[in-house]
């Protein structure tokens, strides 16, 4: 009787470390919507990953770095939405209200679509956390951007650049400040955007017409 030849064992493929990170923050994400960040472990979502939980502490140092890496990743995608809109061709008046009024609107769809990393958010928001701080940073940059192209012979006609800056973020705060974002919740969300969107022309006009 002859025997079948031996066949080469299948070739898997490995695993990414990216892809492994992924995953860990998908399931990580998972767990705080289900359970609250308080209740996380990072036993849980290393059983849920197949994985020790060892090797999770190979990708992030602790259970809060786990979080906060949670947080981060919702808010870089904030920042990808208002980067596309900095960095388009349009005229810096135009760009400016799409901007400040995409950025209200993203803030009420943290909290609207998902209040349990959003409150989370707003924790890290508070506690000045770095990565958070860098966010506001990058944000606060593309802000700068957009008013430094409108100056003249853009329309805008500031007097001062850094306070011209430091206005439109102070002005905004009631819309993507989280703390005051939450304090809204139960307002109507149209309600809500048409302020943001009128607050977003009066800034527009402010500095159009020289007022910082």
């Amino acid at each position: 009787m002859s025997r079948r030849p031996n066949r080469p064992a299948a070739f898997v493929a490995p695993v990414s470390e990216d892809r492994v990170e992924a995953r860990l923050l998908a399931i990580a994400a998972d767990h705080i919507r289900r359970f609250g960040a308080e209740r996380v472990t990072v036993v849980s979502v290393a059983r849920e990953a197949g994985m020790s939980h060892a090797n999770v502490y190979r990708f992030f140092p602790s259970k809060a770095g786990l979080i906060e890496a949670v947080v981060v990743a919702w808010a870089r995608s904030v920042e990808m939405i208002l980067a596309d809109i900095a960095s388009a061709p349009d005229p810096a008046d135009d760009k400016l209200e799409r901007f400040l009024t995409a950025w209200a609107r993203a803030q009420r769809d943290g909290l609207d679509r998902d209040p349990i990393i959003y409150a989370t958010f707003a924790s890290l928001w508070e506690a000045r956390r770095d990565t958070i701080m860098a966010h506001r940073a990058r944000l606060r940059g593309f802000l700068a951007a957009i008013v430094d192209e409108g100056l003249e012979p853009g329309p805008f006609r500031v007097k001062d650049e850094e306070r011209a800056v430091a206005f439109v973020s102070d002005a905004m705060q009631r819309f993507v400040h989280p703390a005051l974002v939450t304090e809204m919740r139960d307002l109507p969300r149209q309600q809500v955007e048409q302020r943001a969107g009128l607050l977003a022309r009066v800034i527009i006009r402010t500095l159009v017409s020289g007022g910082v």
